[in-house]
């Protein structure tokens, strides 16, 4: 049985310079109406534990949440997904240092008029910002992370910052840290508590 994560597979292969025809094929059969671009597959943790929460399943309500391997990638997805290719709507979410990279991607893949939502740093930062120092402390404990926090903040480059910064360094600093504390930020908060983009991406979908 296909699932969406087949046809994520068929648009990065199609990105990567592959043939188009099993996306096309698979965004027919599971009647996909729009992709949220996202940067990478921290967002996507994040996004897809939100919506659970609210009870909801984006893959069946057709949406696909694509994570593209960094802000460059946006003209090239872009262009194959939205308006000059199979004609998805897009949005996604991006960190306010990348903006200029959808902007400009955007336009060039001839798909301006599509709706992104802006993190101020990162959607990590925005996640530690809502649920505050002390509760994300609380849950790196929980996850058995604390001594590699306390080891981290002893280094030099971390002295003078202040813990919310370097908390936020901390989640980038082992692969897959990012992904799975996407989910457990997310989780710890009421749902009313969400971050002001993921929110308003989750309600524009």
């Amino acid at each position: 049985m296909t699932d969406m994560g087949e046809f994520r597979e068929a648009v990065t292969a199609w990105a990567a310079g592959g043939d188009g025809d099993p996306a096309r094929v698979l965004a027919d059969r599971l009647y996909v109406r729009s992709a949220v671009l996202l940067e990478g597959p921290s967002d996507a943790a994040a996004l897809s534990a939100s919506a659970a929460r609210r009870g909801r399943n984006l893959a069946a309500e057709g949406v696909c949440v694509l994570p593209m391997g960094g802000a460059m990638s946006v003209a090239r997805f872009a262009h194959i997904l939205g308006p000059p290719g199979l004609g998805l709507r897009l949005t996604g979410l991006c960190d306010e240092a990348e903006r200029r990279y959808y902007a400009r991607g955007l336009e060039r893949a001839g798909a301006g008029e599509q709706e992104f939502f802006v993190c101020a740093a990162d959607l990590e930062d925005e996640l530690i910002r809502a649920l505050g120092v002390s509760r994300v402390e609380e849950l790196v404990r929980a996850e058995g992370d604390v001594r590699a926090l306390r080891t981290f903040v002893r280094q030099p480059a971390q002295q003078g910052r202040a813990a919310h910064q370097q908390l936020r360094r901390f989640l980038g600093t082992k692969k897959g840290r990012k992904i799975h504390y996407g989910r457990v930020l997310v989780e710890a908060l009421e749902p009313d508590r969400l971050p002001a983009p993921l929110e308003d991406l989750l309600t524009s979908l």
